[in-house]
């Protein structure tokens, strides 16, 4: 099962940035919740802090803002530490 150590975090390029913008857009307060990735999910993160970290509690954890492209792994299960309002770009495939 991956674990938020399989999340993949970076900046992305020019081209990748352009690509993003055609994504819809979600958006979320500051909050916590459990999620569970039945897909891969790209985003781009265009506002907030957030902090993912494993469920069942490991102690790792990563956090992730404006500028990354994030990629979560089909099958993790997560918590969402919404720390500052959030809005991404996202897609699921």
């Amino acid at each position: 099962m991956p674990t938020v150590k399989d999340i993949a975090i970076r900046k992305p390029d020019e081209d990748e940035a352009t690509r993003c913008k055609n994504w819809p857009i979600w958006t979320c307060e500051a909050s916590r919740f459990d999620w569970d990735y039945t897909e891969t999910e790209t985003c781009l993160i265009l506002e907030g802090s957030v902090e993912v970290s494993d469920r069942p509690e490991s102690g790792e954890s990563v956090s992730f803002g404006p500028g990354d492209l994030v990629e979560f792994p089909v099958g993790l299960k997560c918590v969402w530490n919404v720390k500052k309002p959030v809005k991404k770009h996202y897609n699921f495939v």
